[in-house]
């Protein structure tokens, strides 16, 4: 492992308190970054991480973030658009108030945070977007009707800001998760009596048997955000454990 891949390096993890984002935070820190996790939750616990507080969905919010991010320093290399929200549910039992906000949070809190980061961006040699599709964006699963159609939109949104900003020097590429072993996945089993066994049937369906962790997706990230990876841009990087590579019906 090259623990100096990322010295002189500025990230920003939008999102960066939750499982996937902190994971990210932690490899990036670990190999020289200056990193800040940027988040509406609470402050974590990582000590290399610098910590500040945003609502990627309020625009005037992220306007006085990225003056003052700015002010700290010229340029900005590596941006992830962690931030996400969840919601198991049908279109019929979603209401206006919980489609919007979810759009917000997914979509808008992307599109935002991305123009607002592009003029610093800019100004590095070898500037990588990392924004956060799933899986759920090219199949779906029952009951997640809002969050499969924001995560569409994000595929889609990537491709675009590829297109638009490659000649500027600037990649984009979504990574997109399948099961990951986080507190949305747990909230995605809920509570009931029989969760451990639910647990194990939807681990037993991966080819790999097992969910991913935080982990395997930071690994992914990093690769991404590297020099190593200046030719990868405008792709959307299925991580799921081979989930998606099999035919489903076989294994009734």
């Amino acid at each position: 492992m090259n623990f100096n891949r990322f010295r002189a390096k500025r990230a920003l993890v939008v999102g960066g308190c939750g499982g996937i984002g902190s994971a990210i935070c932690a490899r990036l820190a670990l190999e020289g970054a200056d990193v800040t996790a940027a988040d509406i939750a609470d402050r974590n616990a990582l000590a290399a991480v610098k910590y500040k507080r945003l609502d990627s969905t309020d625009e005037p919010s992220v306007q006085k973030f990225f003056e003052d991010y700015s002010a700290a320093g010229a340029t900005l290399d590596v941006l992830v658009n962690a931030a996400g929200l969840e919601i198991e549910k049908t279109v019929e039992n979603t209401s206006l108030e919980e489609w919007n906000r979810i759009f917000a949070v997914n979509v808008t809190g992307t599109f935002l945070v991305s123009k607002h980061a592009l003029p610093l961006l800019r100004n590095s040699e070898g500037a990588s977007i990392i924004n956060f599709g799933s899986y759920d964006g090219f199949i779906a699963d029952p009951q997640l009707a809002a969050y499969c159609a924001t995560k569409g939109a994000v595929h889609a949104l990537t491709r675009a800001m590829a297109c638009d900003h490659g000649p500027e020097g600037i990649r984009v590429n979504a990574i997109c998760p399948g099961y990951v072993d986080t507190p949305m996945l747990q909230s995605f089993f809920g509570d009931s009596g029989n969760i451990e066994s639910l647990r194990k049937a939807v681990s037993d369906i991966h080819p790999m048997r097992r969910y991913g962790k935080p982990e395997d997706i930071a690994g992914l990230a990093l690769w991404l955000a590297s020099d190593e990876a200046m030719y990868a841009s405008g792709q959307l990087w299925i991580m799921d454990g081979g989930l998606t590579a099999q035919a489903q019906q076989m294994r009734l």
